[in-house]
Protein backbone atom coordinates (compact mmCIF):
# COMPACT_ATOMS: atom_id res chain seq x y z
CA UNK A 1 0.00 0.00 0.00
CA UNK A 2 2.86 2.49 1.06
CA UNK A 3 5.22 1.69 -1.89
CA UNK A 4 2.85 2.80 -4.73
CA UNK A 5 2.81 6.51 -2.89
CA UNK A 6 6.33 6.34 -1.97
CA UNK A 7 7.68 5.67 -5.51
CA UNK A 8 5.16 8.02 -6.71
CA UNK A 9 6.51 11.03 -4.21
CA UNK A 10 10.00 9.65 -5.00
CA UNK A 11 9.70 10.78 -8.77
CA UNK A 12 8.09 14.11 -7.42
CA UNK A 13 11.28 14.87 -5.24
CA UNK A 14 13.34 14.24 -8.57
CA UNK A 15 11.75 16.64 -10.19
CA UNK A 16 11.67 18.78 -7.08
CA UNK A 17 15.50 18.41 -7.55
CA UNK A 18 15.66 19.22 -10.96
CA UNK A 19 13.77 22.31 -10.88
CA UNK A 20 16.37 23.42 -7.84
CA UNK A 21 19.29 22.29 -9.96
CA UNK A 22 17.95 24.81 -12.79
CA UNK A 23 17.76 27.39 -10.03
CA UNK A 24 21.16 27.25 -8.33
CA UNK A 25 23.19 27.38 -11.82
CA UNK A 26 24.28 30.96 -13.18
CA UNK A 27 24.26 31.70 -16.74
CA UNK A 28 27.19 34.48 -15.93
CA UNK A 29 29.47 31.99 -14.42
CA UNK A 30 32.72 31.98 -16.03
CA UNK A 31 33.38 28.72 -18.03
CA UNK A 32 37.32 28.69 -17.51
CA UNK A 33 37.86 27.61 -14.02
CA UNK A 34 40.37 25.10 -12.72
CA UNK A 35 39.16 21.46 -11.81
CA UNK A 36 39.45 22.44 -8.10
CA UNK A 37 37.37 25.41 -7.97
CA UNK A 38 35.00 23.43 -10.27
CA UNK A 39 34.84 20.90 -7.24
CA UNK A 40 34.20 23.10 -5.17
CA UNK A 41 31.26 24.97 -7.19
CA UNK A 42 29.85 21.40 -7.18
CA UNK A 43 29.81 21.12 -4.16
CA UNK A 44 28.32 24.01 -2.77
CA UNK A 45 25.78 23.61 -5.31
CA UNK A 46 24.86 20.46 -3.88
CA UNK A 47 24.93 21.65 -0.42
CA UNK A 48 22.36 24.07 -1.36
CA UNK A 49 20.66 21.43 -3.20
CA UNK A 50 20.04 19.34 -0.22
CA UNK A 51 19.23 22.73 2.17
CA UNK A 52 16.09 23.18 -0.55
CA UNK A 53 15.53 19.53 -0.76
CA UNK A 54 15.39 18.12 2.52
CA UNK A 55 12.08 19.78 3.47
CA UNK A 56 10.35 18.48 0.61
CA UNK A 57 11.58 14.49 1.54
CA UNK A 58 9.81 15.04 5.08
CA UNK A 59 6.84 16.51 3.51
CA UNK A 60 6.71 13.47 1.55
CA UNK A 61 7.67 11.07 4.60
CA UNK A 62 5.01 12.85 6.64
CA UNK A 63 2.21 11.98 3.75
CA UNK A 64 3.49 7.91 3.52
CA UNK A 65 0.67 6.74 6.16
CA UNK A 66 -1.73 8.12 3.91
CA UNK A 67 -2.53 4.84 2.73
CA UNK A 68 -2.88 2.98 5.79
CA UNK A 69 -4.94 5.72 6.79
CA UNK A 70 -7.44 5.11 4.28
CA UNK A 71 -7.50 1.63 4.83
CA UNK A 72 -8.47 1.76 8.63
CA UNK A 73 -11.26 4.24 7.72
CA UNK A 74 -12.55 1.81 4.81
CA UNK A 75 -12.06 -1.15 7.28
CA UNK A 76 -13.63 0.49 10.05
CA UNK A 77 -10.68 -0.99 12.18
CA UNK A 78 -6.95 -0.31 12.53
CA UNK A 79 -6.37 -4.18 13.25
CA UNK A 80 -3.17 -4.22 14.72
CA UNK A 81 -1.97 -1.52 13.95
CA UNK A 82 -0.38 0.40 17.26
CA UNK A 83 -1.05 3.94 17.76
CA UNK A 84 2.59 4.66 19.12
CA UNK A 85 4.33 5.67 15.69
CA UNK A 86 1.54 8.19 15.44
CA UNK A 87 1.70 9.59 18.86
CA UNK A 88 5.43 10.24 18.36
CA UNK A 89 4.85 11.74 15.05
CA UNK A 90 3.16 14.48 16.21
CA UNK A 91 5.55 15.25 19.57
CA UNK A 92 8.77 14.97 17.76
CA UNK A 93 7.07 17.06 14.74
CA UNK A 94 6.31 19.79 17.68
CA UNK A 95 9.15 19.59 19.14
CA UNK A 96 11.02 20.92 15.73
CA UNK A 97 8.49 23.10 15.09
CA UNK A 98 9.61 24.59 18.21
CA UNK A 99 13.09 24.07 17.73
CA UNK A 100 12.95 25.50 13.86
CA UNK A 101 10.93 28.86 15.16
CA UNK A 102 13.17 29.49 17.70
CA UNK A 103 16.42 28.92 15.63
CA UNK A 104 14.77 31.05 13.26
CA UNK A 105 15.35 27.50 10.49
CA UNK A 106 12.24 28.19 7.86
CA UNK A 107 12.83 24.72 6.07
CA UNK A 108 12.74 22.74 9.59
CA UNK A 109 10.08 24.47 10.64
CA UNK A 110 7.59 24.36 7.58
CA UNK A 111 7.85 20.80 7.50
CA UNK A 112 7.01 20.13 10.86
CA UNK A 113 4.17 22.40 10.56
CA UNK A 114 3.21 19.74 7.88
CA UNK A 115 3.63 16.94 10.36
CA UNK A 116 2.16 18.07 13.41
CA UNK A 117 -1.06 18.49 11.05
CA UNK A 118 -0.77 15.03 9.30
CA UNK A 119 -0.06 13.36 13.09
CA UNK A 120 -2.86 14.90 14.42
CA UNK A 121 -5.03 13.59 11.46
CA UNK A 122 -3.87 10.08 11.71
CA UNK A 123 -4.31 9.89 15.49
CA UNK A 124 -8.04 10.93 14.49
CA UNK A 125 -8.55 8.27 12.37
CA UNK A 126 -6.85 6.03 14.53
CA UNK A 127 -9.12 6.68 17.56
CA UNK A 128 -12.47 6.75 15.68
CA UNK A 129 -11.93 2.97 14.24
CA UNK A 130 -9.39 1.63 17.45
CA UNK A 131 -11.48 -0.66 20.06
CA UNK A 132 -11.60 0.38 23.50
CA UNK A 133 -9.81 -3.26 24.81
CA UNK A 134 -7.25 -2.87 22.26
CA UNK A 135 -4.05 -4.16 23.48
CA UNK A 136 -1.23 -3.46 20.38
CA UNK A 137 -1.08 0.37 20.92
CA UNK A 138 0.32 0.15 23.73
CA UNK A 139 -1.13 0.95 26.86
CA UNK A 140 -4.23 3.03 26.15
CA UNK A 141 -5.87 5.96 23.64
CA UNK A 142 -5.84 8.42 26.58
CA UNK A 143 -2.48 7.80 27.65
CA UNK A 144 -1.17 8.42 24.54
CA UNK A 145 -2.96 11.36 24.42
CA UNK A 146 -2.23 12.89 27.31
CA UNK A 147 1.42 11.83 27.03
CA UNK A 148 1.87 13.77 23.99
CA UNK A 149 0.18 16.87 25.05
CA UNK A 150 1.91 16.74 28.18
CA UNK A 151 5.28 16.66 26.42
CA UNK A 152 4.19 19.56 23.92
CA UNK A 153 2.66 21.76 26.40
CA UNK A 154 5.43 21.61 28.79
CA UNK A 155 8.15 22.52 26.02
CA UNK A 156 5.65 25.22 24.26
CA UNK A 157 5.87 27.06 27.74
CA UNK A 158 9.69 26.28 28.33
CA UNK A 159 9.70 28.02 23.90
CA UNK A 160 7.67 31.28 24.85
CA UNK A 161 8.98 31.71 28.63
CA UNK A 162 12.34 33.52 26.68
CA UNK A 163 14.44 30.67 29.02
CA UNK A 164 18.18 31.10 28.31
CA UNK A 165 18.74 28.21 26.13
CA UNK A 166 15.60 27.24 25.25
CA UNK A 167 16.31 25.98 21.95
CA UNK A 168 19.15 24.07 23.05
CA UNK A 169 17.24 22.18 25.69
CA UNK A 170 13.87 21.74 22.91
CA UNK A 171 16.47 20.50 20.10
CA UNK A 172 17.93 18.18 22.13
CA UNK A 173 15.00 16.23 23.19
CA UNK A 174 14.13 16.00 19.35
CA UNK A 175 17.26 13.66 19.12
CA UNK A 176 16.70 11.55 21.63
CA UNK A 177 13.20 10.64 20.14
CA UNK A 178 14.77 10.49 16.68
CA UNK A 179 17.91 8.10 18.20
CA UNK A 180 15.07 6.09 19.82
CA UNK A 181 13.06 6.13 16.27
CA UNK A 182 16.22 4.98 14.43
CA UNK A 183 17.24 2.30 16.75
CA UNK A 184 13.67 0.84 16.78
CA UNK A 185 13.98 -1.22 14.10
CA UNK A 186 17.15 -3.45 15.50
CA UNK A 187 14.57 -6.16 16.89
CA UNK A 188 13.05 -6.26 13.26
CA UNK A 189 16.61 -6.76 11.37
CA UNK A 190 17.13 -9.33 13.86
CA UNK A 191 14.27 -11.18 12.94
CA UNK A 192 15.27 -10.67 9.73
CA UNK A 193 18.92 -12.17 10.16
CA UNK A 194 17.21 -14.82 11.66
CA UNK A 195 14.41 -15.93 9.58
CA UNK A 196 16.70 -14.78 6.28
CA UNK A 197 13.78 -12.85 5.08
CA UNK A 198 12.97 -9.51 4.47
CA UNK A 199 10.03 -9.28 3.27
CA UNK A 200 9.00 -7.19 6.12
CA UNK A 201 12.03 -4.38 5.03
CA UNK A 202 9.74 -2.13 2.49
CA UNK A 203 12.12 -1.09 -0.01
CA UNK A 204 10.62 2.24 -1.48
CA UNK A 205 10.09 3.68 2.20
CA UNK A 206 13.73 2.99 3.17
CA UNK A 207 15.04 4.29 0.20
CA UNK A 208 13.32 7.42 0.74
CA UNK A 209 14.39 7.42 4.54
CA UNK A 210 18.13 7.28 3.20
CA UNK A 211 17.46 10.10 0.33
CA UNK A 212 15.86 12.33 3.31
CA UNK A 213 18.42 11.19 6.05
CA UNK A 214 21.15 11.87 3.84
CA UNK A 215 20.02 15.45 2.53
CA UNK A 216 19.06 16.59 6.11
CA UNK A 217 22.84 15.35 7.28
CA UNK A 218 24.50 17.48 4.48
CA UNK A 219 22.90 20.64 4.97
CA UNK A 220 22.65 20.17 8.94
CA UNK A 221 26.45 19.72 8.47
CA UNK A 222 27.82 21.73 5.57
CA UNK A 223 25.30 24.60 5.97
CA UNK A 224 23.65 24.62 9.01
CA UNK A 225 26.48 23.57 11.39
CA UNK A 226 23.84 22.52 13.65
CA UNK A 227 24.51 19.16 15.52
CA UNK A 228 20.96 18.74 16.17
CA UNK A 229 20.19 18.67 12.66
CA UNK A 230 23.12 16.29 11.37
CA UNK A 231 23.88 14.23 14.38
CA UNK A 232 20.37 12.06 14.41
CA UNK A 233 20.45 11.96 10.51
CA UNK A 234 23.95 9.98 10.11
CA UNK A 235 21.73 7.76 12.29
CA UNK A 236 19.41 7.74 10.73
CA UNK A 237 22.14 7.18 7.28
CA UNK A 238 23.38 4.18 9.21
CA UNK A 239 20.04 2.16 10.24
CA UNK A 240 18.55 2.92 6.82
CA UNK A 241 21.63 1.91 5.27
CA UNK A 242 21.60 -1.65 7.17
CA UNK A 243 18.24 -2.65 6.46
CA UNK A 244 18.74 -1.88 2.47
CA UNK A 245 21.91 -4.07 2.77
CA UNK A 246 19.77 -6.58 4.98
CA UNK A 247 16.96 -6.37 1.73
CA UNK A 248 19.57 -7.28 -0.92
CA UNK A 249 21.17 -9.89 1.25
CA UNK A 250 17.95 -11.83 1.59
CA UNK A 251 15.87 -10.48 -1.44
CA UNK A 252 15.01 -14.06 -2.93
CA UNK A 253 14.40 -15.53 0.46
CA UNK A 254 10.75 -16.96 1.01
CA UNK A 255 9.14 -15.78 3.71
CA UNK A 256 7.76 -18.58 6.24
CA UNK A 257 5.01 -16.70 6.83
CA UNK A 258 3.26 -13.71 5.96
CA UNK A 259 4.84 -10.51 7.77
CA UNK A 260 2.73 -7.11 7.68
CA UNK A 261 4.49 -4.74 5.40
CA UNK A 262 5.04 -1.64 7.06
CA UNK A 263 7.66 1.18 7.65
CA UNK A 264 10.56 -0.29 10.02
CA UNK A 265 11.24 3.58 10.90
CA UNK A 266 7.83 4.37 12.58
CA UNK A 267 8.28 7.93 11.99
CA UNK A 268 8.02 9.43 8.47
CA UNK A 269 9.17 12.85 9.97
CA UNK A 270 12.95 12.30 10.81
CA UNK A 271 13.49 15.65 11.25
Amino acid sequence: MIQAEVIAALAAFGCFASIAIAQELDPTTPTTVSAADSTILSWTAFVELCGIMSPFGSVILSLAPLPTMRQVAHDKTVGKLPLLPYSTMITNSSLWLMYGLLENLNGVARCSVVGVTMGAYYIFVFVQHCSANASNLPGTVLQHVQGAGAIILINLCLAVSGVRHASEIIGKEGVIICIILFASPLSTMRNVIATKSAESIPLPFTLACLVNCTAWFVAGYWKMKDFNIYFPNMLGIVSAAAQVVLKCMFRKQASVAKVETRPMIDLPTLT
